[in-house]
């Protein structure tokens, strides 16, 4: 069976699932998680999303970020894809805000989105990433972040620069 996304309404409440690419051509609004990871010297674990993906390949982006599975709490996903994207095995994960983004793409598809941030303190994680989903990554302090990103916008997500305003 092809990956299914969660549809929602304004307030995040299901109200079905549907085919992620499909979701993803014709625009639906579903629910998605989204990690960051930061240490005690206030640096930010970023990676670069890998050259494959099939919306924004080389850009970075925070820890990691997925869709909810059907019948998945989304900390259990946030769970889960750190360790699938970074192969951090962490599950001290507190959910830090919600906001919804709609973002056209360059390749005619549209992230439409409601997102679960959550936020996890850790200290020298074993960090082993999926080359399949990361190029490369770093931790980044959060002052440098913020002014890269007003020097550098193009190089960075466009939800990673939402989250980064709302820390």
């Amino acid at each position: 069976m092809m990956e299914q996304v969660i549809l929602v309404d304004e307030q995040d409440n299901q109200i079905g699932t549907e085919e992620k690419l499909e979701a993803h051509k014709n625009p639906k609004l579903h629910r998605a998680v989204s990690v960051v990871i930061i240490n005690d010297k206030n640096e930010m674990l970023i990676h670069k999303r890998a050259s494959t993906k099939y919306h924004c390949p080389g850009l970075w982006t925070n820890a990691c970020c997925t869709h909810p599975k059907p019948n998945e709490d989304t900390k259990d996903s946030a769970v889960r894809r750190l360790k699938e994207e970074m192969g951090i095995d962490f599950s001290e994960l507190n959910e830090a805000f919600t906001f919804t983004y709609k973002k056209d793409f360059d390749n005619g598809l549209t992230e439409w989105e409601f997102d679960h941030t959550f936020v996890g303190k850790v200290n020298n994680p074993e960090i082993t990433p999926n080359p399949e989903e990361v190029d490369d990554y770093k931790w980044i302090n959060m002052d440098e972040l913020k002014q890269d990103i007003s020097n550098n916008p193009d190089i960075y997500t466009y939800w990673f620069k939402v989250i980064v305003g709302k820390l």
